[in-house]
């Protein structure tokens, strides 16, 4: 479970990897240029780019290179149809972390994002756990000591996320921004209510709630 950016123009072709995985549970936001691209990374982090060669604008290597330029540590992977193999090192040597020569079959795209994001601190086990709270990343299953929980798509979300980063302090607005989708109509107010609906499935009265909120801060996962 990731935040990917697609950056890709042919609408069909980009229109079957999003349907792809986002039923590998990933969340992705798709643009068709490389300008635009470059405006969603300056403003949203990601936890992956998925990155296609050849597109108006500026091309791949463009913004591959001006995105590692400005400290941009993001794992990239890029789609090309080239076949040439100085045209894929070109690629690796601007700073991608793997590519894919188009046509490629969906089960080794989701090979390479698995292998990408496993490199990443983003995302290191397949199981995630804080106290008695436990997520399994491969089934999204939740579970409470050895009960299993029923939590909606965005509570996994956002508690894999806090999880995945314990000890540090995220505030209303980080979340919105790493959680939540750049083209969603949310506010920080579906932060919050995402927050309380996880305390009362997650806390019990004898016990501190895993998610703790750092007074003028925002939320962090402790244990």
């Amino acid at each position: 479970m990731a935040k990917i950016l697609l950056v890709e123009d042919d609408l069909d072709f980009r229109q079957t990897v999003q349907d792809f995985l986002e039923e590998e549970h990933h969340q992705l936001e798709c643009v068709d240029d490389g300008v635009e691209a470059l405006g969603r990374l300056k403003i949203y982090p990601y936890e992956l780019i998925i990155l296609d060669w050849n597109m108006p604008g500026k091309d791949g290597i463009e913004v591959l290179t001006e995105f590692r330029a400005t400290g941009g540590k993001t794992p990239i992977l890029m789609l090309t149809g080239k076949g040439f193999i100085t045209d894929r090192t070109a690629g690796l040597d601007a700073g991608a972390d793997d590519y894919l020569t188009k046509p490629f079959d969906m089960r080794e795209l989701s090979s390479r994002v698995r292998a990408l994001l496993r490199r990443s601190v983003m995302l290191t086990d397949d199981v995630l756990t804080a106290g008695n709270v436990s997520l399994n990343m491969q089934t999204f299953r939740a579970f409470k000591a050895d009960a299993e929980m029923k939590l909606l798509p965005k509570e996994f979300s956002l508690l894999a996320f806090l999880i995945k980063h314990k000890g540090q302090v995220f505030s209303v607005e980080d979340l919105l921004n790493r959680v939540w989708s750049s083209e969603s109509d949310s506010s920080t107010d579906a932060v919050r209510q995402c927050v309380t609906r996880l305390r009362r499935k997650l806390d019990s009265a004898d016990q501190p709630s895993i998610i703790v909120t750092v007074t003028g801060l925002g939320y962090k996962v402790e244990n």
